[in-house]
């Protein structure tokens, strides 16, 4: 490590064990044992001192069962129980660390290799440098360029070069070499007469243990016998072995600050403890760790001595919180340049320096005579670019009303007009009719460019007030999502703090939060100005330094520029169109769905035997694994049986029970969310439903729909087409529906090259049985329906980065037999193999991988030293560009389309966006003629390798039209 650790990990319980066996039995005049106490503070007290992380964090393992000990109840039964010498000492210990200012945590059914794995990985995502203090080999597997282990003991350090020396592997083979070893202290069971040198060599030849899998009739002599018969216990093996590295955790890394030591609580402490040396220390200001000694709240032990589930370190002052902005408010101003390094994502193009962002001077106006407003006026129309932001009362885009406007025109500078804050006491305000219509010409104005953090609700927002905002050049959103779209959320706040910097007021700390919130009109004046004034300043700042690191790569800029920006307009006109739904046929619908829902409940307790509650997992799980003795395919993170969807799908292929439980949900959730919910949505204006299509969500360039969400209605089942048939075209129009037919995977030809989906795709075959006519080796029109089904499975598979494991899993069929199916399938086409290895070693190489439009897709995992982390960065490299390149596509037919409606007064307007497909309300007499130019337009986004083939369908309702 050739910095100082941003953060370091304290294997605890190593500590104390280490502690209570290499120290004399000291103990107090009193008879109480103290010896593993000294000995893990003094270990601290040292570590501190020639490491001085910025953050640091102690994990113990907790009391009782973990989840490993469901999976096999001969985990670690070999070890002798904790002492009663040193469990005596753990729960004073804890309140020492506590005292001394140290975040100590336990969880609850996981070990603390699994919390500790689970910081440290996310640490590393962030771009920090771990150091995990242990002296545990599993850790080993943790090692990637960002987290390095150390033994105190032996003062050794490993990282990827160390591990390999040691191990003679590699920390991505961590996992599969415990597997073969096995671990005597764990009882972990491992391959009989496989040591660590025969592992490595196995490991060595074929890299991975699936691999060995594979071969393992390869393997000669007893080691092979062993390994064959040994196949049952090796998944096991390495599950056992396996540190879980994505815990849902009570805690964020900002969360692990060293606090200032209670000095009172300490002296009280090392006095009753007779930790003498530990007092001079103290009496002599040179407290553990080197943190400054001073004041501080006094450390109470929790009631009965016994930590809470998840223990942290109380703060000092200010509230405790799980983000990096929160801690910024508990700490105020000092942290603020630190949340950048905090919070953002590893990638080759994080944004420099931005922890050292020059001071602003503030010169901020709250505008509330005319004379002022007239002033800013002519200071907008001078500016050669202008901020803007509306406040608003009310969730809903369609129907909130605005209380102010703000707006900025250099760093530093910027304004507020309050408009309707109507609490008690509230101060005179401007007319809101004559301030909008003053600024109505600026706005509408489409040379006059302006800039704004989604500007698409502000456009909505004044389209209540007859303005139609126009020079939506800049969207400092829009910016952060196309210049990485997984780096941070990119609202406001998160930005800000990434990119600037900058801790920005938050609307809780202005309004209060959750139920209690104050609608922004009954915020005072003077707190709503700087929140408002503040918003606009951080846009105009943020733009700046976005649009410059977006000019460095002149394909994001491009995409900026050409495809996300323009997509603006066109989302706010389909917005605000919305979709007409039939709301009596929706309530039908709930009511047939509520009887069906009874039918398969009747029958789900007959199979029980027992009155069950569906909505429970706990007596899910009892009658399933408990009662009926079903197979446990998985465990959650707590150690109970899994009841999730992919679970029940497997076992629903022989059992009856977990079929009716899928039906159940399934019917359930369509339900709740659209039959019973859709007719409350609808808007009393309009009668129709209004989405929200949000474009810095998905990180592929997808857009995703929401509040209601219209892309997850099911197309494959009755009840799911039955709820698109309520989605009704208006009186004299119908509805048309154009899909891109197999876009993905033509765009996988486009990539790969390959020379067989080339064929398939020019000479329009179904690329389906296309496939397996080359899989099976028959002639076309002899492929049965069976054939096609699986050529299917394996065609979108691979799109998605499946396995062979995978497609067994999801054929029903032998994993020997998917992989032969799947080697086969590469045999036919070479060049989708090579794309996939070439793809693979791109993302490792740069850390991402592009659509065909220059679309950036960073994988911050990709070269994440946990295996399974890793192995998903990987399937996500080779979908990305599909998907992201059909995403890119299809928002680039929706601008030709909406151009061509809007230039040649199309009697059509686009309603809706699905993923591959665009619905249009088109009137009956002009359907004919809008088919070919639309189809055209779709067409025409992308000039690939393959032709691009649209679908198009009409009806009376959307079920009909598809």
């Amino acid at each position: 490590m050739t910095r100082a650790p941003d953060l370091v990990l304290v294997d605890g319980s190593s500590y104390l064990y280490r502690a209570f066996h290499a120290l004399p039995a000291f103990s107090t005049t009193r008879g109480e044992p103290t010896g593993a106490m000294l000995g893990v503070l003094n270990m601290m007290n040292k570590f501190m001192k020639d490491y001085a992380p910025k953050r640091v964090a102690l994990v113990f393992d907790a009391s009782g069962r973990t989840f490993r000990d469901d999976i096999f109840n001969e985990y670690k039964a070999h070890r002798t129980p904790m002492p009663d010498d040193l469990r005596a000492q753990i729960e004073p210990l804890f309140t020492i660390l506590r005292a001394q200012g140290y975040p100590v945590l336990r969880m609850e059914g996981v070990e603390a290799d699994d919390v500790i794995g689970t910081l440290a990985c996310r640490a590393a995502r962030s771009g920090q440098q771990v150091l995990i203090s242990t002296a545990d080999k599993d850790m080993a597997q943790l090692v990637d360029g960002s987290i390095t282990l150390i033994n105190t003991m032996s003062n050794t350090v490993l990282d990827r070069a160390g591990v390999k020396a040691k191990f003679d592997v590699y920390p991505e083979q961590i996992i599969d070499y415990l597997a073969l070893v096995g671990d005597s202290s764990d009882n972990i069971p491992g391959i009989e007469k496989v040591g660590p040198k025969t592992a490595a060599k196995l490991l060595g030849q074929y890299g991975t243990l699936d691999e060995l899998i594979a071969h393992v009739n390869e393997v000669p002599g007893k080691v092979g016998e062993n390994l064959r018969a040994g196949l049952e216990t090796l998944e096991l093996s390495r599950k056992l072995a396996r540190i879980h590295t994505d815990l849902d955790l009570p805690v964020d890394i900002g969360d692990l600050t060293l606090r200032e030591p209670d000095v009172n609580a300490l002296r009280e402490l090392y006095t009753r403890y007779e930790l003498r040396s530990l007092l001079r220390a103290l009496e002599g200001n040179t407290p553990p760790g080197g943190a400054p000694t001073g004041g501080g709240t006094t450390v109470t032990p929790a009631a009965g001595g016994a930590l809470p589930l998840f223990e942290l370190s109380p703060p000092t002052s200010g509230p405790q919180s799980g983000t990096a902005s929160s801690a910024a408010r508990a700490s105020g101003t000092a942290v603020e340049a630190a949340v950048a390094r905090e919070s953002g994502a590893a990638s080759p193009q994080a944004v420099a320096g931005t922890a050292a962002q020059p001071a602003v001077e503030r010169h901020y106006e709250t505008i509330t005579e005319w004379s002022q407003l007239e002033r800013w006026i002519e200071k907008l129309r001078n500016a050669e670019l202008f901020a803007f932001d509306s406040q608003t009362i009310g969730p809903d885009y369609m129907q909130a009303e605005i209380v102010g406007v703000a707006f900025a025109t250099e760093p530093g500078v910027a304004a507020y007009v309050p408009l309707q804050h109507e609490y008690a006491g509230a101060p005179a305000q401007l007319d809101r009719a004559r301030v909008l219509a003053a600024l109505k010409p600026l706005l509408e104005d489409p040379e006059r460019p302006k800039a704004g953090n989604d500007l698409k609700y502000d456009a909505h927002v004044l389209l209540r007030y007859d303005i139609h905002l126009a020079g939506m050049r800049y969207d400092t959103m829009l910016e952060s999502y196309v210049w990485n779209s997984v780096a941070t959320k990119h609202d406001l706040d998160s930005n800000a703090g990434r990119y600037l910097g900058v801790r920005t007021i938050l609307l809780e700390d202005i309004a209060g939060k959750g139920a209690k919130q104050l609608p922004f009109n009954q915020i005072a004046v003077e707190q709503a100005a700087e929140y408002s004034q503040q918003h606009v300043d951080i846009v105009l700042r943020l733009h700046r330094m976005l649009w410059s690191q977006l000019q460095t790569v002149p394909e994001q800029a491009r995409l900026y520029e050409e495809v996300e920006q323009p997509l603006v307009p066109v989302l706010v006109r389909m917005e605000q169109c919305g979709v007409l739904v039939d709301r009596e046929l929706l309530k039908k619908q709930s009511g047939e769905l509520s009887a069906r829902l009874e039918e398969i409940r009747a029958a789900a307790c007959k199979e029980a035997g027992y009155d069950l509650n569906m909505e429970s997992p706990k007596q899910l799980q009892h009658v399933l694994f408990d009662k009926l003795q079903l197979p446990v395919l998985r465990k959650t993170p707590s150690g109970q049986p899994s009841t999730a969807e992919d679970v029940l799908e497997e076992l629903a292929v022989s059992y009856t029970l977990p079929r009716l439980i899928l039906d159940y949900r399934g019917m359930a959730k369509l339900k709740s969310t659209y039959t019973d919910k859709l007719p409350d949505q609808i808007n009393p204006r309009t009668k129709r439903i209004h989405t929200s299509y949000r474009q810095a969500i998905a990180a592929t360039g997808r857009l995703s729909s929401a509040d209601p969400n219209l892309q997850n209605i099911p197309i494959r089942t009755a009840e799911g087409r039955r709820i698109r048939q309520a989605f009704i075209a208006p009186p004299g129009y119908l509805l048309l529906a154009a899909d891109y037919s197999q876009i993905e995977l033509r765009i996988m030809a486009h990539l790969s090259g390959d020379e067989g989906l080339m064929r398939a795709f020019a000479e329009d075959l179904d690329v389906h049985e296309a496939t397996a006519a080359e899989v099976f080796g028959v002639p076309l029109e002899s492929v049965t329906a069976d054939q096609r089904r699986l050529a299917k499975t394996i065609n979108f598979g691979l799109i998605y980065g499946m396995s062979a494991f995978g497609v067994a899993r999801n054929l029903g069929i032998e994993r020997g037999v998917a992989a032969k199916y799947v080697e086969t399938y590469f045999a036919r086409y070479p060049g989708v193999k090579s794309f996939m290895d070439r793809t693979r070693a791109q993302a490792r190489e740069l850390g991402y991988v592009e659509t065909v439009f220059g679309r950036r897709l960073y994988l911050p995992d990709i070269r994440a030293g946990n295996a399974q982390l890793r192995q998903y960065a990987e399937r996500a490299a080779i979908n990305a560009p599909m998907q992201g390149t059909a995403a890119d596509i299809i928002k680039r037919a929706m601008i030709e389309v909406d151009a061509w409606l809007l230039r040649e007064d199309v009697p059509a307007r686009l309603i809706m966006q699905v993923h591959d497909e665009l619905v249009f309300e088109v009137r009956q007499d002009a359907v004919e003629d809008v088919k070919a130019p639309i189809a055209e337009r779709m067409v025409g986004a992308a000039e690939l390798k393959v032709p691009l083939r649209i679908e198009l369908g009409v009806g009376a309702n959307w079920d009909e039209a598809h």
